[in-house]
């Protein structure tokens, strides 16, 4: 749950040993390559092809499949995978032809199949055709232009207008039919169809090492990303460099590897002027909410990991725009159903426990509400006892919306604060959470003890207000700092529109529970207008009422839970932007 410490790792060793190297270094996974650009001299290495999951595709949607040959003896990926690409390559320029010619004849049918004569045979006069509606041509007969009518149907008259340069002024623009008669575009058209043909028997045919390049493709991966690491190599005089960062953690493994090798490795520690990557270490329950963070931005490498908060925050925003203990119930069945087959690939595995959180968060606050499908539990039942919170009580559902935005970015800029080495530089980021934080005392005065807090709410605020004036630029001299400091608290206004715009997670919880009981109320109605077949129209209302309002509101759910987090959350709490760590190291089989 932090970003690991990244050391600066340089390999120098002899050209002869590169590929060895490149290839152990592959195998240990540990370091993100950081490529010498315009010093490297390294020889044009053929790059092989990154782009084997796009031939495996093309294959496995061919209508027709062959029998899988399983013979490995007579399989070569990279020659399969380079006549997949060749296949699929000309298939996209015979159909991108095909097309044209189809526009094309289409477009010279209403004008007949006729021959241009030479220009000087016309005078310099060009022919123009366009297909003009019925109702504009009283606009040609006003142009006076030299035109003929060759057909007409319920919609168009298709004239030819004689012009040494294009008519201006008219109503449509005109239609393209090029020089060639149509009679040559039918042939070649019909040779585009034969050709076609042949290309989708080519592309059956190599169907029959489908499975054997579905096996392979991550063999294939490798050698292309081998081949991108060498290209990233500085080599002169019969020596290389290879550049790149390393997990501090892993240091000791690669200087033992360099030393078995007699390959050098020079070990630095990141300096200020420096951009490593990030890497962001978290426990596999985490490693969703490591992709929510990635989702939107990569915190820079000096910043911190917010993952776990954005995971708990985003399955209690989910939970809180659901808000229905039954629509959580079907996710939950939905997910037990799939909870297998989710672990049998590393990315199922990694979102089970994100999904679970969001079923036990959403099923705990349906039942806080008390919100069944849009049914409230009648008093004195068990599941009445868990109701503990009224939705339809506007003021406390505000309050409570504001609360947790409150503590949301009070969070974001403590933790921003945290990271800096010196306490100077996140005293204007203390400001901010101590302002934040003053406005919550304040909202809690109105609700609960006035006499109390509404004194520490000022005091905290003009506590804040003194930091982020002072220290929003504190190295900077006292005119400068100043202006700075006040620019910064220009900021207020953004930070009470970024705490009120978690209104939201009460506006959208609350729409979807108002469409829940309407929904049920159409349902009652029906069933006692229809006595007998009005049943039937009564569940088919409730059922489709209902997976509308669960697709609403799953769909508001993870667009407003992410955006809370990487819009609102983001912009208090990670100031800077980073790379991705991305470790050289090869496709899991």
């Amino acid at each position: 749950m932090s970003i690991v410490r990244l050391d600066k790792v340089t390999f120098v060793g002899l050209t002869e040993d590169r590929e060895r190297l490149l290839e152990d270094l592959q195998e240990l996974g540990c370091l993100h390559i950081e490529s010498f650009a315009a010093e490297s001299e390294s020889q044009n290495v053929p790059s092989t092809s990154a782009v084997a999951r796009e031939a495996l595709q093309f294959l496995k949607a061919c209508p027709q499949r062959r029998r899988q040959n399983t013979d490995t003896s007579r399989f070569d990926a990279l020659e399969v995978e380079r006549k997949v690409l060749d296949v699929r390559q000309r298939l996209q320029a015979l159909s991108d032809e095909r097309d044209f010619l189809l526009k094309r004849i289409r477009d010279m049918r209403p004008w007949g199949d006729f021959e241009f004569s030479p220009l000087p045979e016309m005078g310099g006069l060009r022919l123009w055709f366009y297909a003009i509606p019925h109702r504009d041509m009283m606009l040609i007969k006003d142009l006076r232009l030299v035109h003929e009518i060759v057909k007409k149907d319920n919609r168009y008259v298709y004239v030819v207008i004689i012009s040494e340069n294009e008519p201006e002024g008219m109503p449509v623009n005109r239609t393209h039919i090029g020089n060639r008669p149509r009679h040559e575009l039918e042939s070649r058209l019909e040779e585009v169809e034969l050709a076609i043909e042949d290309v989708q028997s080519e592309r059956a045919y190599l169907t029959r090492w489908y499975t054997l390049l579905r096996d392979n493709v991550a063999i294939l991966e490798d050698k292309a990303a081998l081949a991108a690491a060498q290209n990233q190599t500085y080599s002169r005089a019969g020596m290389f460099a290879l550049r790149g960062w390393a997990p501090h953690p892993r240091l000791e493994e690669l200087e033992s590897y360099a030393r078995r090798q007699g390959v050098h490795l020079d070990v630095q520690e990141a300096q200020s002027d420096d951009s490593p990557p990030t890497y962001l270490d978290n426990p596999p329950w985490l490693a969703a909410g490591e992709d929510l963070v990635n989702f939107y931005m990569t915190p820079g490498y000096r910043t911190w990991d917010p993952s776990q908060i954005v995971f708990i925050s985003f399955a209690l925003f989910f939970a809180m725009i659901l808000a229905d203990a039954g629509y959580a119930l079907l996710l939950g069945a939905l997910l037990l159903s799939f909870w297998r087959k989710m672990g049998a690939s590393p990315g199922g595995r990694r979102y089970r426990p994100l999904c679970l959180a969001i079923v036990v968060f959403s099923l705990l606050y349906g039942m806080l509400i008390g919100s069944y499908f849009g049914l409230t539990p009648a008093d004195g039942t068990f599941l009445a006892s868990f109701h503990l919170v009224d939705m339809s009580d506007s003021n406390l559902m505000m309050e409570i919306s504001v609360f947790i935005g409150c503590i949301h970015v009070i969070m974001a800029a403590s933790l921003d604060a945290a990271r800096h080495k010196n306490r100077v530089e996140g005293l204007a980021s203390v400001g901010w959470a101590s302002i934040v934080a003053g406005g919550l005392a304040f909202l809690l005065s109105t609700a609960f003890a006035p006499d109390v807090l509404k004194p520490l709410s000022v005091l905290l605020a003009g506590v804040g207000a003194l930091l982020v004036l002072l220290f929003s630029a504190p190295f900077d001299k006292p005119v400068p700092r100043l202006l700075m400091g006040l620019l910064g608290l220009t900021k207020l206004s953004g930070a009470f529109g970024d705490v009120l715009s978690y209104l939201r997670l009460f506006a959208l919880g609350l729409a979807s529970g108002s469409l829940a009981a309407e929904f049920n109320h159409m349902a009652a109605g029906i069933h006692d207008a229809m006595p007998g077949i009005g049943l039937f129209f009564a569940l088919l209302v409730l059922f489709l009422g209902h997976a509308v309002n669960l697709l609403l509101g799953l769909a508001s759910a993870v667009i407003h839970g992410l955006r809370l987090n990487v819009i609102e959350f983001f912009n208090w709490g990670l100031k800077e932007e980073g790379l991705l760590f991305k470790p050289f190291r090869r496709t899991e089989r």
